[in-house]
């Protein structure tokens, strides 16, 4: 099969996959399964013949699971697997692994512990399933002393999707490698002959948002016992002093520790009356000038944010896009940014050619879509995907061309989110987006990862709030109801892995 996105996935990329499967239908049993079989499969062609041996060195997780489940096929092929259990029984970890143990464990020889390399040497072929993607850092014992059994045994080995100890200097290496769904980027050593089976996961699953993207958030997390560590700086008001308000409490609703708003002095006021949560800095008069850009930068230096969002709500007077083409000049680069609104004018013509330490994300609305990006007059998703991945080339940036479906490219691959409600086509619903977006970007996230969770996220709670308001949702509704999906979408991917 071809790679599912064009390239080797992370673990973190496959784990997302994976949870997305299971949304659409296909559960952790029927992945296993079909892993299982492949992996058999890979098995026979490295054997000479049926009632050939082969041992299989398995782990507690799911890599082990996967192996157990190949033994079912092997033993149904008339081959003779025997297992080795690195760790007992009793910590094989999800259900799934379990039932596949179940199924071989009394219809094959079980050892319990690591081999020795002279029990090794009497079987034509190991079949590694000890240690998946979920494996990092330095191998520990037992593994470690696995490991090592099979090295001295001189025998051929197979690895199941990642070679157990794959990130350290003394893992094993083996001849083959069968990646299930896709080649994984963790491959910092050689796998041997790689060989990448199809596990029936949808396309689906890889394309598009889904709730397994709040899986993105489990490493971000400032060091242990710190909390909550994002502070984001929002950069907008003028005409309008409610956008960057709506942005800074979505910011907080969706994990940022500290939302601070940068506003023109004339209506920081009123933007600091919409809620007490927000901290407010006003700068010069009614609207932003040139002559704010310093004193902002400044700022900006003395109190360095994780991440910057800017744009909602300004205006468009010449002054004001004036100044803005002096912050995001001095601000790309330094800083994660989210670019919105009417600071989306100014933006191609000052990051073409750059190389941003970095990342941009823009995010259009249908309108600013055709006007910054030259994308089509007739909204068509598929010249709609051809503009987006052609000007995130060119420009370096990672855009979100909102509307039906949300278009999400970082210039390689265009990922969609249909998971919304057309309710939320409302005034300041964007402004919603661009803050869950900052808060993401500030709490550690990449800017693709951001992108695809942000979507979903603000999605999800624009349907919760459309079915019972409809049309009546307003911006606030979302950020309300952003919190309950985060606790839902957290608890959903820890109680799946």
């Amino acid at each position: 099969m071809g790679l599912p996105l064009g390239r080797p996935v992370t673990a973190e990329e496959m784990a997302v996959a994976e949870s997305n499967a299971q949304a659409l239908g296909l559960s952790t049993d029927v992945l296993m399964e079909n892993a299982g079989r492949v992996v058999a499969e890979e098995v026979v062609r490295s054997l000479p013949t049926p009632q050939s041996r082969v041992a299989i060195l398995v782990g507690p997780g799911n890599n082990g699971g996967d192996g157990t489940c190949a033994t079912h096929y092997l033993l149904e092929w008339d081959y003779r697997p025997e297992l080795w259990l690195v760790q007992p029984p009793a910590q094989i970890r999800s259900s799934a692994a379990r039932r596949c143990f179940d199924r071989v464990a009394r219809r094959c020889p079980v050892h319990p512990g690591i081999p020795s390399p002279g029990e090794l040497t009497a079987f034509p072929l190991i079949l590694d399933a000890m240690l998946g993607t979920g494996q990092s850092g330095v191998l520990r014992p037992p593994f470690r002393g696995a490991v090592r059994a099979a090295q001295e045994s001189g025998v051929p080995v197979l690895s199941v999707d990642l070679p157990t100890g794959v990130s350290d200097p003394d893992g094993l290496r083996p001849q083959r490698t069968v990646a299930l769904a896709a080649a994984k980027a963790e491959y910092a050593a050689s796998p041997g002959e790689l060989t990448v089976r199809d596990i029936g996961i949808p396309d689906g699953a890889w394309r598009e948002t889904g709730p397994g993207d709040f899986l993105f958030l489990r490493h971000a997390h400032g060091p242990e016992g710190r909390g909550r560590t994002g502070r984001l700086v929002v950069i907008g008001g003028g005409p309008y002093a409610g956008a960057p308000a709506l942005a800074g409490m979505a910011a907080l609703r969706s994990g940022a520790e500290r939302a601070t708003i940068l506003a023109p002095g004339g209506v920081s006021d009123r933007i600091q009356s919409f809620s007490p949560n927000l901290i407010v800095r006003g700068f010069g008069r009614d609207r932003f000038t040139p002559a704010d850009v310093g004193p902002m930068l400044r700022f900006l230096d003395q109190t360095p944010p994780r991440a910057v969002v800017m744009g909602m709500g300004v205006g468009t007077e010449s002054e004001t896009l004036e100044a803005l083409r002096g912050l995001t000049r001095s601000i790309l680069g330094r800083y994660p940014v989210v670019i919105d609104a009417d600071a989306l004018s100014v933006l191609p013509d000052i990051v073409r050619g750059r190389t941003l330490s970095h990342p941009v994300l823009a995010t259009p609305n249908g309108g600013e879509f055709v006007r910054v990006f030259q994308g089509p007059k007739d909204g068509t998703t598929e010249g709609r995907r051809t503009v987006a991945r052609t000007a995130s080339q060119e420009l370096g940036i990672t855009i979100v061309a909102k509307g039906d479906p949300d278009l999400i490219t970082e210039g390689a691959e265009v990922y969609e989110n249909r998971h919304h409600s057309l309710s939320m086509t409302v005034g300041g619903s964007g402004d919603v987006l661009a803050g869950v977006l900052g808060s993401l970007l500030a709490q550690g996230l990449g800017a693709t990862a951001a992108a695809l969770l942000g979507t979903y996220w603000v999605g999800e709670a624009g349907l919760r709030v459309a079915a019972t308001r409809g049309d009546g949702l307003v911006a606030t509704d979302l950020i309300e109801e952003l919190p309950a999906v985060l606790v839902a979408g957290l608890g959903r991917v820890r109680h799946a892995n």
